[in-house]
């Protein structure tokens, strides 16, 4: 199934961007950067942060589609907190 392979390819791209994220976050955490190269990770950090965005928004559309196509009422709202 092509979905099938697309959905794959995308959760390990995610996975990768956010392990790249977490370890820019943690050179800029540590100061082992000096300024050109903090901003230039930076500039990396929003394109990946960007990147987990969007395949966020994509997982969530998918889910509310299966939701649907499977007659079930309820929606997930995912950028509200849940108890």
């Amino acid at each position: 199934m092509p979905s099938s392979k697309k959905t794959e390819n995308s959760i390990q791209d995610f996975e990768k961007s956010l392990q790249q994220l977490e370890a820019i976050v943690q050179q800029m955490e540590n100061g082992e950067l000096g300024l050109e190269d903090s901003l230039k990770q930076f500039e990396q950090g929003i394109k990946l942060a960007k990147n987990c965005q969007n395949a966020l928004s994509s997982a969530e559309l998918k889910v509310n589609q299966l939701i649907e196509k499977n007659g079930l009422q309820q929606t997930i709202a995912f950028d509200e907190p849940h108890d």
